[in-house]
């Protein structure tokens, strides 16, 4: 083991990503080197940054600390740390079950960390630097920028209240002043997140804000895309619209997880919104934001889902031609208003084939659409090299979730000829060929 040196590993969402990139700049202020998600880590500790949404997260979680657990009885780890949503959730029955854990820790209480680590090494060791500056652990070109905790609104499957707690927003000034700290990091890109994006500013102001927020944030020199995800229908702030059509380096894309489109089941799930509602919000999406790309998700499997539900579902995706779409299926999360109320009586085997169904549709629809962008000339953000291709995403695509933009190495152009081309730079390429979930592309 590396005297020093302390491996981190990040599961789940990116939400718990920006936390862990908090906690390793915290440690490398203080003097320690981070590894994050090493493939074979060597640090003398080790925290793992946990995920507990769901049973499959879990179950990888878990998986994890006890690789970690079998490291240190082997002697080859002197402490291990757990921290995030999982030891967040079962903070007093995990130690029984997995002793060779040092500590554990909530999903916010990354500086009781640092102070724990401080103590190893008698130091006395408090937050160091801005309460928003971290180590990144993504392509230095991107970044993901968390601008609330929480969740107020308890849909019966989910989880993330109860682990979270309410929802809490940053104040604009904070989350600007870590946009400009950002930018002179190198970040041209920022992904906005949070678990409920449409509830931004309601709790510190009394008002929707997220409209505001990224009108400023788009006139901050530098900042070269902002793309939003995991809005909420219900609620939904319609001052975000016109911002979003105003600015060119505001990306024309939207994650808003839908989840069902049958009233029965949007009732069950507790989404306080009906069909005909939901829909109306995504046209008027549409009007006022030509072009955009909207991604969401589905739950299927869910207590109560007939079949009758779930072929309205189908029908509904083929209509609505969502440009981006994922399914999952339901897993009953104790705690939840569905866990107490509802009986999980749909087969596993019948939720899986349900998914297999959905992005079955979705493979041929998003077939169609990126069918429609062949010879068109799209910006595209390069992310990296592989051995024949420079792999890029347009202003429609997330990073690692959704389509991208292969270049071939070499390709000739007409009026430019053989190009060399940078990673974290943007260019103005022509698309040739698609496939159902990428594209091909010359500069």
């Amino acid at each position: 083991m590396r005297k020093g040196e302390i491996d981190i590993i990040t599961l789940g969402c990116s939400k718990n990503l920006v936390d862990a990139e908090r906690l390793m700049r915290q440690l490398e202020l203080a003097g320690y080197t981070c590894v994050h998600d090493s493939a074979t880590p060597k640090g003398e500790i080790a925290i793992i940054n946990t995920c507990g949404f769901i049973g499959d997260a879990k179950e990888e979680s878990i998986e994890i600390i006890l690789q970690f657990a079998e490291r240190k009885n082997q002697g080859k780890l002197r402490k291990l740390y757990v921290m995030g949503c999982l030891s967040q959730r079962y903070r007093e029955e995990l130690p029984i079950e997995i002793p060779e854990v040092d500590k554990w820790f909530g999903k916010f209480d990354y500086l009781g960390i640092v102070e724990e680590v401080g103590r190893l090494g008698d130091k006395a060791i408090g937050r160091l630097g801005a309460d928003y500056e971290r180590t990144l652990t993504t392509p230095k070109h991107y970044a993901y920028l968390k601008i609330a905790e929480g969740c107020n609104r308890y849909c019966s499957y989910c989880a993330i209240p109860l682990i979270t707690g309410k929802f809490t927003s940053r104040p604009v000034e904070d989350i600007l002043d870590e946009v400009r700290w950002l930018v002179g990091k190198g970040v041209k890109e920022f992904n906005v997140i949070a678990q409920d994006l449409s509830s931004y500013g309601l709790d510190l102001y009394g008002e929707h804000r997220l409209a505001q927020l990224v009108d400023e944030m788009a006139q901050i020199e530098g900042v070269e895309w902002i793309r939003l995800h995991y809005t909420y229908p219900t609620d939904f702030p319609y001052d975000l619209l016109p911002v979003m059509a105003k600015h060119p380096n505001i990306c024309k894309y939207m994650d808003i997880a839908l989840q069902h489109c049958s009233d029965n089941m949007l009732r069950k799930m507790h989404r306080h919104i009906t069909r005909e509602e939901q829909d109306q919000v995504i046209a008027r999406i549409r009007k006022e934001v030509p072009g955009i790309c909207i991604r969401t998700t589905l739950l299927v499997g869910h207590p109560g889902e007939t079949e009758e539900d779930f072929n309205e579902l189908c029908e509904w995706v083929k209509k609505m031609k969502f440009e981006r779409l994922g399914a999952f299926a339901y897993s009953e999360e104790e705690g939840t208003f569905a866990a107490k109320h509802y009986k999980d009586d749909i087969p596993q085997e019948e939720k899986d084939k349900r998914v297999e169904t959905l992005m079955a549709i979705q493979q041929e629809i998003s077939a169609e659409l990126l069918s429609q962008m062949v010879g068109t000339t799209q910006r595209v953000v390069i992310d990296r090299e592989e051995a024949e291709y420079y792999v890029g995403r347009t202003q429609y695509d997330s990073p690692e979730v959704d389509c991208e933009v292969l270049i071939e190495k070499g390709a000739m152009s007409k009026e430019q000829g053989t190009k060399t081309l940078q990673i974290g730079e943007y260019y103005d390429v022509t698309i040739i060929k698609s496939e159902d979930f990428d594209l091909y592309a010359t500069v």
